[in-house]
């Protein structure tokens, strides 16, 4: 049954993860797998450096799952390995791997989400059972170490996925306190598609001599997906969206806008129109967010607009087509966005909205993608008028206001 997979089996896993990973449907080690799974197994700590859809969650799920189930004992009920993601359906995508890649395991391994939005009482009924592997958000984390409810004092392996976002989200004093409760002997792997200086920085104050990796061979934003950028009025977005549904008989596409209320603004405006459309974002309940992506996957809608921040950790298969609506405001964040789509071989598409206010964002995002796109328009919804001049506000009084990190600092404070 597996003689199919001898690229994975020379990587070093057993044949319980092997079958998992053929009833998974993979064919072959992507860049990211080869190049790390040899070097996880035995014990290193990496800070590894690659895109979304590279294939970064099997890495870190097939190595723990093996180890932690050929040391089990029925004397030990400590969790073994914490898994930090910057958001809630991060986590719970991370975990479903988890389930789906443990399901051979001869020695079961248990998981956990811990996120905000679910009942903590019940996490907290399952952690006094024994868990294995916690995969879970910097801020629930928090609460329930603060409850004594919780300890990671034996844990042997910390993953921190999207390393960058972590921080980015204001997680920097949470996840000093959360390292203040690890056990300091154990395994560190640090996935980010970026290392900003700041995250290199916490990164060696965790590990002493972790093993920097770029997996640079791997370009979505070229390779597989066909990126158009069309010239538009800020105004004439939405009337420009419909037309391109019924005109290009566009489906199966996630939308990114700039902020919760305009998900749900731009979600709703479609929906008038007779679009089968949702929306994801922060305001929304666990529930419903888990709702709205369920409900797409299961192709009920066909359009879901999204924030950033949300549409972390969304993995959709055969994902046609990504839209920004907005643009984002990190270059990064462009190449996570269209990332979504044009994965495993699959062709995508991504089109992008841009205004007069747009041009020079835009320009700065293509050096950093490192493309050159030709602009569109669309008969009747030409960019029309003239790029308003800059004004050049007052500058922020230094002081005067609290800043992002002391503000996380606080709220960190808060929790514990």
């Amino acid at each position: 049954m597996l003689k199919n997979l001898e690229n994975f089996k020379d990587l070093g896993l057993s044949d319980e993860i092997l079958l998992a990973i053929e009833r998974s449907g993979f064919v072959e080690p992507t860049s990211i797998q080869y190049k790390t799974l040899p070097l996880i197994l035995e014990g290193r700590d990496l800070l590894i450096e690659a895109q979304t859809g590279s294939g970064k969650t099997a890495c870190f799920s097939w190595p723990l799952l093996q180890k932690i189930s050929a040391n089990k004992t029925s004397e030990n009920n400590s969790i073994q390995a914490l898994i930090l993601t910057p958001t809630r359906e991060l986590a719970l995508q991370v975990s479903g791997a988890l389930f789906r890649f443990g399901e051979f395991l001869s020695s079961k391994v248990s998981v956990l989400t811990i996120i905000g939005g679910e009942s903590i009482e019940q996490q907290t009924r399952v952690l006094a059972n024994g868990v294995d592997i916690v995969v879970a958000t910097p801020g629930r984390l928090l609460d329930l170490i603060g409850q004594k409810v919780l300890s990671l004092r034996e844990i042997k392996f910390l993953v921190l996925d999207e390393a960058d976002k972590i921080l980015d989200l204001g997680f920097a004093a949470e996840l000093d306190l959360v390292l203040n409760e690890i056990s300091t002997n154990r395994q560190n792997l640090f996935f980010s598609a970026t290392y900003p200086e700041k995250v290199l920085e916490i990164a060696k104050r965790i590990s002493a001599d972790p093993e920097h990796l770029r997996i640079e061979d791997e370009n979505p934003t070229v390779e597989n997906i066909l990126q158009r950028v069309i010239e538009v009025n800020k105004d004439n977005r939405g009337m420009l969206l419909r037309h391109l549904i019924v005109q290009e008989k566009w489906r199966n596409a996630l939308v990114f806008v700039s902020s919760k209320t305009a998900a749900g603004n731009l979600a709703e405006k479609l929906k008038k129109m007779g679009v089968r459309a949702g929306a994801i974002h922060g305001d929304l309940s666990q529930p419903e967010r888990n709702k709205a992506l369920s409900d797409f996957k299961d192709k009920k809608i066909d359009f879901l607009v999204a924030t950033d921040v949300a549409a972390r950790g969304i993995d959709i298969n055969k994902l046609s087509l990504v839209i920004n609506f907005d643009l984002p405001r990190s270059p990064a964040d462009y190449i996570h966005r269209i990332g979504r789509t044009g994965r495993a071989g699959e062709k995508g598409i991504a089109v992008t909205f841009i205004g007069h206010e747009d041009q020079e964002h835009f320009k700065l995002i293509e050096k950093r993608a490192q493309v050159s796109l030709e602009r569109e328009q669309v008969n009747g919804f030409e960019l029309t008028g003239e790029a308003p001049e800059a004004i050049r506000g007052q500058l922020p009084v230094k002081g005067k206001r609290k800043s992002k990190k002391d503000k996380a600092r606080e709220l960190a404070i808060k929790k514990t």
